[in-house]
C-alpha cells in the first residue's frame, strides 16, 4: 500500500472536465514530480488532493481517504501545500505569513519557525518585511515555509521554479531535499521544466490535457518521445 494513493481521479470545474481518469502512487519518502505543459492540468491535480475542486475516485493517504473532506481536515491530516500562486498576504510580514500556516499545528510553532529559520536564512533576516516587497525567490520561500508550518507528512509544491533565475532554483532544490531527507517528508512536485524534475525526483509522471500519458523513473523517461510530445505535440 502506498503512502498516497489517488485512485481514477477525474476533476471537474463546473462542467468542464480537467483530470481523466489519473491514478499516482508515491511511497514514504520519495520526491516525485508530474510534468508538463501550462495547462496540462497539474495544478488542478494538487488542488484535487486538497479538496478544492469537485471529483470522483479517490484520494488515499496512509491508507486514509480524504474524499468529501474539507481542505482544513486535509490539512490536520498532514498535507502541506505551497501553490504556485503563492496565495500569500503580501502586506503582512514574512514571520506573520509564516505564522497563518500554524492554524492546525499550533503545538509546533516554535520548533517549526526553527526549521523554516534554518532552511531558509533568508527569511529569518527578513521576518518583518512584508512579503509584497521581496523578489519571487523569497515568496517562493515563504510559500514552501508556511507549508512547513502545517508539520506536513506529505509535501505538495506546486511549480516552485517558475520565473526563478537559475541560482535560486538550485537554493529551492536543495531545500526540497533536505526536507525530504533531514525532516522525512514525502514531496510531490509539478513542474514545467521537465530538466529540474529530472535532477530532483525518483519518478515522473508525464501529463498532457488532464491524462496521464507516461510514467516511470528518470532514467526510464529521459529521452522518452511521450514526454517530447507532452509539450510539443509531435
Amino acid at each position: 500500500m502506498a503512502f498516497l494513493e489517488i485512485d481514477s481521479l477525474n476533476a471537474f470545474y463546473g462542467k468542464a472536465q480537467a483530470l481523466h481518469d489519473v491514478s499516482v502512487q508515491v511511497e514514504a519518502g520519495e520526491i516525485i514530480a508530474i510534468v508538463g505543459a501550462n495547462g496540462a492540468g497539474k495544478s488542478t491535480l494538487l488542488d484535487s488532493i486538497m479538496g478544492l475542486t469537485t471529483v470522483t475516485g479517490d484520494v488515499r493517504l496512509d491508507n486514509e481517504s480524504l474524499a468529501g473532506k474539507r481542505s482544513a481536515e486535509i490539512v490536520a491530516s498532514g498535507v502541506g501545500y505551497a501553490p504556485e500562486r503563492f496565495n500569500l498576504f503580501p502586506y503582512m510580514s514574512v514571520e506573520d505569513n509564516l505564522l497563518v500556516g500554524a492554524y492546525t499545528a499550533r503545538d509546533d510553532i516554535d520548533k517549526n519557525l526553527a526549521t523554516v529559520n534554518k532552511l531558509f536564512p533568508r527569511l529569518k533576516e527578513r521576518r518583518k518585511q512584508e512579503t509584497s516587497t521581496q523578489s519571487g525567490g523569497e515568496r517562493q520561500m515563504v510559500s514552501l515555509g508556511r507549508a512547513l508550518m502545517t508539520s506536513p507528512r506529505l509535501l505538495l509544491v506546486d511549480e516552485p521554479t517558475i520565473g526563478l533565475a537559475p541560482k535560486v532554483c538550485v537554493e529551492i532544490s536543495e531545500a526540497l531535499q533536505k526536507m525530504r531527507d533531514e525532516l522525512g517528508a514525502t514531496i510531490v512536485i509539478t513542474e514545467q521544466n521537465a530538466n529540474f524534475a529530472m535532477t530532483l525526483a525518483e519518478r515522473l509522471y508525464v501529463l498532457e490535457s488532464g491524462v496521464i500519458k507516461a510514467q516511470g523513473t528518470v532514467d526510464e523517461l529521459r529521452g522518452d518521445s511521450r514526454l517530447t510530445e507532452a509539450y510539443f505535440g509531435h
